[in-house]
C-alpha cells in the first residue's frame, strides 16, 4: 500500500486478528478440555443409579447439554473427541491450548493418527505433525499427516488397501425434487481418473461451443451465436457426459468437430519410490496420488508399465527436496522439474496442484530476471496476479523455499512440500547443488 496510514492500520488489523485467533484457539483448547474432564468424571464415578460407562456418560451429557442448550448427543459425542485428543494426542492438546493450531489443524492430526495403536509410534507421529501444523494452513497439512502417518502404522498400506478394495461399489440415495445422488467408492487412481476425464471433456465441450458461437456471431446464417451458447456449469457438463458415458457407452451426445472427444484421457500424477516397482507387495512403500494420497503398489506398477512417459525425481535423502529431474529437452526439463518441486502453488496456505498453476518468474523477465529454476515457482491464477498487483513481495532463499513478504511487512517462508519443517535448508545447502543438474 502507498499510503502510510492506511499500511498503519492495516498493521493494527492483522495483528489484533492474529491474537484474536490466538485466544479464540485457546478458549476452545479449554472447552475440550473441561469436555475431557467431565468424560473421566463418568468413567471414575458412574452416579449410583447407573451401571454402565454408556449410561454414566449420557448421564453427564444431558448435564452439560441442559445447561449449553445443546443436544445430549452432540455433547456426549464432543466429550468422546476431547477425551481421545488428551489421552492419545497429548503434544497436539498442548499445542492447541498454547494458541499455536486450530480446531482444524486438531481434527486434520487426529483423523491421520487415530489408527496408530501404538503409543510410542503415535507419539513419534505427533513429533514430526505437530511441528508442521504450527507453520502450515489445515488444508496443506492433511497430505502430510496422512502420508507421515503411514510411517507408524502396523500393517501395511498393500494388505489395507487390499481389504479396501473388496469394499468397492456404489450406492443410491434418493433427494428432494426428483433428484437422486450416486455415491462411487473406490481404488483412488480410478475414481480420480474418472473425474479427470470428465472434466478434460467437459472443458472440450465448452470451448467447442465457443468457437461455433463465434463463429455463427461472425457471419450470416441462420443460426445465432445463441444457438450454440452453452450454459452449463463444468459440473453439469461432468455429470451429463458421465451419464451419457455409463448409459451409451460413448459420449455421442457431445461429440466435437475433430471427433476427438472420446480419445481424451484422464490425467493423474503418482509419485512412485523405485523401490516400489521391484519389491513384493508386502514390503513395498505405496506410491503417491498427488492432492489425495497413497496408491498401493501394485496399482503404481501397472500405472507405470503403461505410462507413455515418466519423470525419474531425483530428492535428497533427509529433506525429501527435489534435487533433479531427468527428461531430454531443457525447456520441457525446467517445467517437469518445477511440477514435480512445487506440486502446488506455493502461496502460504494454497494448495492447487502445480499442473494447474502458472509458472513465474520470480523477478520479472520484463525487469532482467533470468529464466533459471532459481527464479521460478508455480502460483495458481489467483495468487500469480496477487504477486503482481498487490504490495505481496516474493524471492528466492535457494533450493526452491520462497519468503513472501506481506503489506504490512510480516514474513512467511513456503518450502516445496518434500522439505520437512524439522530440517532446516542451512543443514542441508552446503550438500545440494544450487540447481538441477541439467
Amino acid at each position: 500500500m502507498t499510503s502510510p496510514a492506511l499500511n498503519a492500520l492495516l498493521e493494527d488489523v492483522v495483528t489484533t486478528l492474529s491474537s484474536v485467533d490466538q485466544t479464540i484457539n485457546q478458549l476452545m483448547a479449554t472447552k475440550s478440555a473441561l469436555l475431557a474432564t467431565a468424560s473421566r468424571i463418568a468413567d471414575d464415578e458412574p452416579f449410583d443409579s447407573v451401571e454402565s460407562r454408556e449410561m454414566s456418560q449420557r448421564a453427564i451429557a444431558t448435564e452439560i447439554g441442559a445447561a449449553l442448550r445443546l443436544s445430549d448427543r452432540t455433547i456426549e459425542s464432543h466429550m468422546g473427541t476431547a477425551a481421545r485428543l488428551a489421552e492419545r494426542f497429548p503434544a497436539t492438546a498442548a499445542s492447541y491450548g498454547a494458541g499455536r493450531i486450530s480446531q482444524a489443524h486438531v481434527r486434520v492430526i487426529m483423523d491421520a493418527g487415530d489408527q496408530i495403536e501404538d503409543a510410542e509410534d503415535r507419539a513419534g507421529y505427533e513429533a514430526i505433525v505437530v511441528a508442521r501444523a504450527e507453520a502450515e494452513s489445515p488444508n496443506r497439512l492433511r497430505p502430510f499427516a496422512a502420508q507421515t502417518a503411514e510411517r507408524f502404522r502396523a500393517t501395511s498400506f498393500t494388505e489395507r488397501h487390499r481389504e479396501a478394495r473388496e469394499k468397492r461399489g456404489t450406492w443410491v440415495r434418493g433427494r428432494d425434487d426428483g433428484m437422486s445422488e450416486l455415491t462411487l467408492f473406490g481404488p483412488s487412481a480410478i475414481v480420480n481418473g474418472m473425474h479427470d476425464r470428465a472434466t478434460q471433456m467437459g472443458l472440450k465441450v465448452k470451448a467447442e461451443n465457443a468457437r461455433a458461437a463465434k463463429l455463427a456471431g461472425g457471419v450470416a446464417s441462420d443460426a445465432s451465436a445463441d444457438d450454440f451458447a452453452d450454459e452449463r456449469t463444468l459440473n453439469q457438463l461432468r455429470f451429463d457426459l458421465l451419464a451419457d458415458l455409463v448409459l451409451t457407452g460413448t459420449p455421442t451426445g457431445h461429440q466435437t468437430e475433430d471427433g476427438l472427444l472420446g480419445e481424451i484421457r484422464a490425467h493423474i500424477d503418482i509419485t512412485v519410490p523405485a523401490l516400489s516397482l521391484t519389491d513384493p507387495d508386502e514390503i513395498a512403500s505405496p506410491a503417491h496420488l498427488e492432492g489425495v494420497g497413497p496408491v498401493d503398489p501394485a496399482t503404481a506398477r501397472i500405472l507405470t508399465g503403461n505410462a507413455p512417459g515418466f519423470d525419474r525425481v531425483f530428492t535428497h535423502p533427509a529433506s525429501g527436496m527435489v534435487l533433479g529431474v531427468d527428461r531430454y529437452r531443457p525447456s520441457a526439463e525446467m517445467r517437469r522439474y518445477l511440477k514435480a518441486r512445487d506440486r502446488r502453488c506455493r502461496f502460504p496456505g494454497c494448495r492447487l496442484l502445480a499442473r494447474l498453476c502458472d509458472g513465474d518468474h520470480t523477478i520479472d523477465h520484463a525487469r532482467g530476471g533470468a529464466t533459471t529454476l532459481a527464479n521460478l515457482a508455480d502460483f495458481c491464477r489467483r495468487h500469480h496476479v496477487t504477486k503482481h498487483e498487490t504490495p505481496w513481495k516474493v524471492r528466492q532463499l535457494g533450493g526452491g523455499v520462497l519468503e513472501w513478504t506481506s503489506p504490512t511487512g510480516r514474513i512467511y517462508v513456503d518450502r516445496p512440500p518434500g522439505v520437512a519443517t524439522y530440517v532446516t535448508f542451512e543443514d542441508v545447502a552446503d550438500r545440494m547443488p544450487s540447481e538441477a543438474p541439467f
